[in-house]
């Protein structure tokens, strides 16, 4: 008696759920954009002459509201670029966007003598920002936002305090969560402010 031929099987069906979960993996990680920040070279004076290395500051992100920034420090550029992009991806942390495009409210940071202000801006402001606090809003995929630094110039200092600032941003969900309130009475109140001060 003739058997029935087998029905092919899909090449989806045929890998192991451990090869798919690690293509899952790599492509999460593709996804992730990373900007160089600042470099800066060191050297130390030793015995035969001057030993330089360097330190990366880079800043991480999904372009969806996940961010993160990370230090690394090398003999080499790329090895201090490679280090500092990995700790900033374990350092990556969720910041609430208003329609994808935004900040849900004004915001202040403070880190050492750094200091920001950011204040979310209207459709079609795009990025109103200077050096490394640039670099933290487009990689989250903040499209309208004006900041401002009212502190020092370094680097790090600035992007620390810009943290500090996204660390205060909530969503209106979060904080009608807290005050045992709607959602809707929470974006009323800030729609109502907001006709005030045009006022």
């Amino acid at each position: 008696m003739a058997q029935a031929p087998r029905s092919p099987r899909s090449p989806r069906s045929s890998r192991s759920p451990r090869e798919n979960s690690r293509d899952r993996g790599q492509r999460d990680e593709n996804e992730v954009v990373d900007k160089l920040v600042h470099i800066n070279r060191v050297a130390k004076v030793v015995k035969g002459g001057r030993r330089f290395s360097f330190a990366a500051l880079v800043v991480v992100g999904d372009g969806r509201g996940r961010v993160g920034f990370g230090s690394g420090k090398a003999r080499e550029v790329p090895e201090a670029i490679r280090k500092a992009a990995e700790q900033a991806k374990r350092t990556m942390v969720r910041v609430p966007l208003r329609e994808g495009r935004t900040l849900h409210h004004d915001v202040h940071g403070r880190y050492g003598a750094g200091r920001v202000i950011l204040r979310a801006a209207p459709p079609g402001t795009g990025i109103i920002a200077g050096g490394p606090m640039r670099a933290v809003f487009e990689t989250m995929g903040v499209q309208d936002v004006v900041a401002k630094s009212v502190g020092t110039s370094n680097p790090h200092n600035m992007i620390k305090a810009t943290f500090a600032a996204l660390d205060n941003c909530n969503s209106p969900r979060s904080v009608a969560a807290r005050r045992g309130l709607k959602v809707g009475d929470i974006v009323a109140r800030r729609a109502g402010g907001a006709a005030e001060a045009r006022e």
